[in-house]
């Protein structure tokens, strides 16, 4: 399936500003330089007048670079009096223990943002990041929550200097700009994870350092050990075995329907696609009952055949395509990579179902077409069967004497109401295909009138145990009976000798057969004669094909029992139990 997804966290709006284009086309920049003050401010202590003025910057930039609203979004209010309230903290209430969340806090951050990295450089300056935030969080917050740990001069320089080489490469790195200059979103979930994870490390190393009284680089190695081996633990539970379905699989179940009536949405879609019938129809209802979705604001679709959108646009946007058809999902909130993988299997599935009626209705169109060129190509037969009969008494009138009016008289008196009736029943088609083959009539009857039409030197007609009172379709007889023997009598404008027997039996079921002493038939044309139209000059094609489909259909079967030389044989008789 060549479909394409495009992800975004903005609307459709004005084009940025010089300041905006800096701060979305250049995030490492803003991130290098958040960290340079960050590393400014903590890393010659916190108590001096200096190191909180840097605290502020590292605030200031950090609100260029953050990934939780837009650079160039007007703040609310109430986001404004955050902002104020963390600033006044980290300037007047500012200690070790608050240090150490914010970087537990900022850990989990720039972590958030590796899963929806696609670009290696990406992920790179994130993982740089992060291991800087960890390292100084580990290395150099957490020894000064302790207040007898004394701080080696070599652990100061590779603090001071070894550290500050890190945010100095993670600015000067050259990554690529986000697609359309739109910032990464960061994974909520991840982002949780991260957090908890290092609390876990910083929370459990004090606990073991102050209840062992063991040196702090022993209590953290014994702090990662035991995380270590919860994490083994986690794993192990993580797949299926002895009978338990795992964590894992109890997880995804959760995800697939957080948020989200899954197996509600999935019903009403398939309700829907039993109903209605009109692909683009169908579209637009499923696409407005997606805006019951509690994250879904607005949609808008745009196809070959229609156009449209339901609910408001908002800020974020996932855009889906396939061929001719394009689906733009709008949401509440910036998309995460679990929110964009939602959105991903509901517009598959939605695509698929799409592409399913409009399969449908191209199918109806093509039956609908290939049912008139079928009775087109039936009808054209039946007339020129009853064409052939018109000329075969034109023949008899132009060949006779005025000894033979008498004859010729009863002649026309008995064939020409025959053909009008054939003629009123092949328009009998036109009007009303479903109804053409209802016609029924006494089997012998019908025998002495094709007879009668058909009375040739070369044609030798068979009488077989004819029932007096057995009925037979009319219309099937008529059509086989023409078909059969106009193509028989081909052969007799190359073979002087032809010899064509025609018998009619009802001894075992109605049996009806034309065999002639002709050429057979190729065995490339015999293969598929009943099957399909046929191309051929002798005329087995068309013909043949649609007599069978009209055999099979009351009740028939038209077969080519023999195809030797000398021995061509087609039989029409009654299949078993009809």
């Amino acid at each position: 399936m060549n479909e394409t997804i495009v992800a975004s966290s903005t609307a459709e709006s004005a084009p940025p500003s010089y300041r905006q284009r800096i701060v979305s086309e250049h995030p490492q920049w803003w991130l290098g330089a958040m960290l340079l003050a960050l590393h400014a401010s903590l890393a010659w202590g916190i108590e001096t007048l200096w190191s909180r003025a840097f605290l502020l910057a590292h605030l200031g930039l950090f609100l260029m670079w953050q990934p939780v609203w837009r650079g160039e979004t007007e703040l609310r209010s109430s986001h404004a009096t955050l902002i104020v309230v963390v600033g006044a903290l980290l300037s007047v209430w500012n200690n070790w223990w608050f240090m150490a969340i914010w970087l537990a806090v900022l850990f989990g951050l720039i972590g958030g943002n590796v899963p929806g990295a696609q670009r290696r450089m990406q992920r790179l300056v994130s993982l740089l990041a992060a291991l800087y935030v960890l390292s100084m969080l580990l290395v150099w917050v957490v020894p000064h929550l302790f207040k007898d740990q004394e701080l080696e001069g070599a652990l100061l320089s590779m603090v001071r200097f070894g550290l500050l080489l890190v945010p100095i490469g993670v600015a000067l790195l050259k990554v690529e700009p986000p697609s359309g200059g739109k910032p990464l979103a960061v994974d909520l979930f991840y982002s949780v994870m991260l957090f908890l994870l290092v609390a876990a490390l910083v929370l459990g190393s004090f606990v073991i350092k102050d209840v062992s009284k063991s040196p702090y680089p022993i209590a953290l190695a014994q702090t990662l050990c035991g995380i270590a081996v919860l994490l083994v633990v986690l794993s192990w539970l993580w797949t299926p075995h002895s009978g338990f379905v795992g964590i894992g699989h109890l997880l995804s179940r959760y995800l697939l329907s957080m948020g989200l009536p899954f197996e509600r949405w999935m019903q009403n879609l398939a309700n829907r696609a039993e109903q209605e019938q009109q692909p683009d129809r169908f579209l637009n209802l499923a696409l407005e009952h997606m805006l019951e979705l509690p994250w879904v604001a607005g949609v808008k679709w745009r196809s070959r055949a229609s156009a449209g959108e339901f609910g408001t646009i908002s800020e974020f946007r996932a855009e889906f395509g396939f061929q001719d058809l394009t689906i733009s999902i709008f949401t509440r909130w910036s998309l995460s990579p679990a929110l964009l993988l939602h959105l991903k299997l509901l517009s598959r599935l939605l695509i698929h179902f799409y592409e399913a009626k409009r399969r449908e209705q191209l199918q109806r169109q093509n039956a609908y077409t290939q049912a008139i060129h079928e009775t087109g190509a039936r009808l054209t037969h039946d007339v020129k069967n009853l064409l052939q009969s018109l000329k075969s008494l034109c023949a008899a009138t132009e060949s006779s004497d005025a000894g033979q009016a008498q004859a010729l008289q009863a002649l026309m008196q008995r064939q020409l109401p025959q053909i009008a009736q054939r003629l009123q029943t092949t328009l009998d088609k036109l009007k009303a295909p479903a109804q053409a083959d209802s016609t029924r009539i006494d089997a012998l009857n019908w025998w002495n009138g094709f007879k009668q039409r058909y009375q040739r030197g070369h044609i030798v007609f068979t009488d077989g145990d004819i029932d007096e009172t057995r009925q037979i379709p009319a219309d099937l007889f008529d059509s086989v009976a023409d078909n059969l023997l106009q193509n028989a009598l081909r052969k007799g404008e190359s073979d002087d000798n032809l010899r064509i027997d025609v018998r009619l039996s009802c001894a075992a079921g109605v049996t009806f057969s034309v065999c002639d002493n002709g050429s057979p038939v190729a065995a490339s044309v015999a293969a598929q004669l009943f099957e399909g139209p046929v191309p051929s000059q002798a005329g087995l094609g068309i013909g043949l094909y649609q007599a069978a489909k009209q055999a099979q259909q009351t009740g028939y079967r038209l077969t080519l029992v023999s195809n030797e030389a000398g021995k061509v044989c087609f039989e029409l008789a009654r299949t078993s139990g009809a």
